[in-house]
């Protein structure tokens, strides 16, 4: 009787957190809510093998003047080096395939008030997104800036150009929270927790078009939080408060959705002629393939390596390897499959 009267009090506790999640903008409910259902449909999914895995340990080699903070971004690009985002001082840290530290960069610019994420493209220019600033920054292979998409608040301009702000242009952003280059160039942002579209820009980042809207029928999303694209340019977006997967063509054309398990906070696609999808969420990782059966789960909730909090970012080389950023654990992990 005792444990019936403890559980029915944690519900009502719960019940003005799951409230907010639904009516309110501020991210925090909604993320306490992901985990909270999250774990409930972990526990009853049938026929989900768990996955075994081990986790390299001490991978990242931090000088000791370096150091992390939320760690909400991992990229890889053509040599193996890893290139992680964190919301702390120096933000942009590269390694070495082995955690060897290399090198930060962007020092400096004005760019970093929210990192969000980060990607490379075909040809090893990276990709930075901020949400705080509404802005997407490529850096070149040697890391010199070479485009800007969006453009960063400037509190000074509501004194002159209030009017002309009040209605952003379409080509801008309103926390954007990822980017995916395509085989020609061509640019698809998810934006984000503010525009809940998918916009599309050519490689001169120029504004082509956009699809989505705030909602939960297909091609509507609630806070598109991530991107890949797959071997026959298929777009997979992380559409993370509807719990779901949907699959678009280059033009926003709605071809499918899929549901793994858990709230997609992020997503990797594997290279190669058999690929396969991992989505982090919270407490844990699906395996996918790509016509959204889950192949298997990685991990439980915690805040120790071995165990997964929020998800944030993942890379996945092959299907034996996987970097997972742990935002509310301040650390990135590389975790091995059996």
């Amino acid at each position: 009787m005792r444990l019936k009267t403890l559980l029915a009090g944690a519900l009502l506790a719960f019940a003005p957190i799951a409230a907010d999640a639904q009516t309110q903008t501020n991210p925090a409910p909604s993320f306490l809510m992901d985990y909270v259902i999250g774990s409930a449909q972990a526990q009853t999914a049938p026929g989900v093998p768990q996955l075994n895995f081990r986790v390299v340990p001490d991978f990242l080699k931090l000088p000791e003047d370096v150091y992390t903070a939320e760690v909400v971004g991992v990229a890889l690009n053509s040599k193996g080096n890893v290139l992680v985002v964190h919301r702390g001082a120096r933000s942009l840290l590269e390694f070495d395939k082995d955690g060897k530290f290399l090198r930060s960069f962007g020092d400096g610019l004005p760019i970093f008030e929210g990192p969000h994420n980060a990607r490379y493209d075909a040809q090893d220019n990276l990709w930075y997104v901020d949400a705080g600033n509404n802005l997407i920054v490529k850096f070149d292979p040697e890391k010199r800036l070479r485009m800007v998409l969006g453009r960063r608040p400037e509190a000074w301009t509501w004194k002159t150009h209030v009017i002309e702000r009040a209605a952003p242009s379409r080509e801008n952003f309103y926390q954007p929270t990822d980017i995916i280059s395509g085989p020609d160039g061509s640019l698809y942002v998810a934006d984000g927790y503010g525009n809940s579209r998918v916009a599309k820009y050519t490689k001169d980042g120029v504004f082509v078009n956009a699809w989505g809207t705030r909602g939960a029928q297909p091609g509507e999303f609630n806070t598109p939080h991530n991107l890949v694209m797959d071997a026959q340019n298929n777009i997979y977006v992380a559409d993370r408060q509807n719990g779901r997967v949907q699959v678009f063509d280059t033009d926003g054309k709605f071809l499918r959705e899929f549901r793994p398990g858990g709230n997609p906070w992020s997503l990797c696609i594997t290279p190669g002629p058999n690929q396969v999808l991992f989505i982090g969420s919270v407490g844990r990782i699906f395996k996918v393939a790509l016509d959204g059966k889950v192949l298997g789960s990685i991990g439980r909730y915690g805040k120790t390596p071995g165990t997964m909090d929020w998800v944030h970012g993942i890379a996945c080389p092959d299907e034996k390897t996987v970097y997972a950023a742990q935002e509310l654990s301040w650390r990135l992990d590389k975790l091995m499959l059996e």
